[in-house]
């Protein structure tokens, strides 16, 4: 997350902007070591059977080395998806890109637009909403407690400046 300032004039002032992405520890290269050591173990373990002639066992072990590919390149495809929060004195915008590229836009004003936070004694910040006339947004919901706690302190930090209103002097 990121703030920033740009522009000479109050209505141009950025006061919070923030990319959100989901977090994936693996990247590309490694998965393609993982799935080098996976499929060799699954190689390894598959011949004393295959050459005590029960050969059926290699096509299940074949099996799952698929469904771990397909299940991890769902994972990757999931990480494309991504939302733009900006705070300005004027209006908050929110876009939600769906990791099949389909866009969402909301625009709120920010003297009337509230954070809503559900917050779990145990687990920390469960769920982070923008709610404005009855109608509330979810963001960040891949988020983890922890991130979403310090996007909620910066949002509504940005929040409380926008309604404040610019200072002209």
């Amino acid at each position: 997350m990121t703030s920033d300032t740009m522009g000479a004039g109050p209505e141009n002032s950025r006061l919070f902007s923030a990319r959100l992405k989901p977090y994936r520890s693996l990247n590309r290269r490694n998965f393609c070591v993982l799935m080098g050591i996976f499929t060799g173990a699954s190689i390894f373990s598959t011949l004393p059977f295959v050459l005590l002639g029960a050969w059926p066992v290699a096509g299940f072990m074949g099996i799952d080395v698929a469904i771990f590919y397909f299940a991890f390149r769902a994972s990757f495809r999931a990480a494309r998806a991504y939302e733009d929060v900006e705070v300005t004195f004027f209006e908050l915008k929110l876009d939600k890109v769906s990791a099949k590229g389909e866009r969402a836009e909301w625009r709120f004003n920010p003297a009337f637009v509230r954070l809503e936070r559900e917050h779990h004694e145990e687990f920390g910040t469960q769920r982070l909403a923008l709610v404005s006339r009855g109608k509330a947004v979810e963001i960040a919901a891949f988020l983890g407690p922890a991130d979403k706690a310090d996007l909620a302190t910066d949002l509504s930090q940005a929040l409380a400046k926008a309604r404040r209103g610019p200072r002209f002097s």
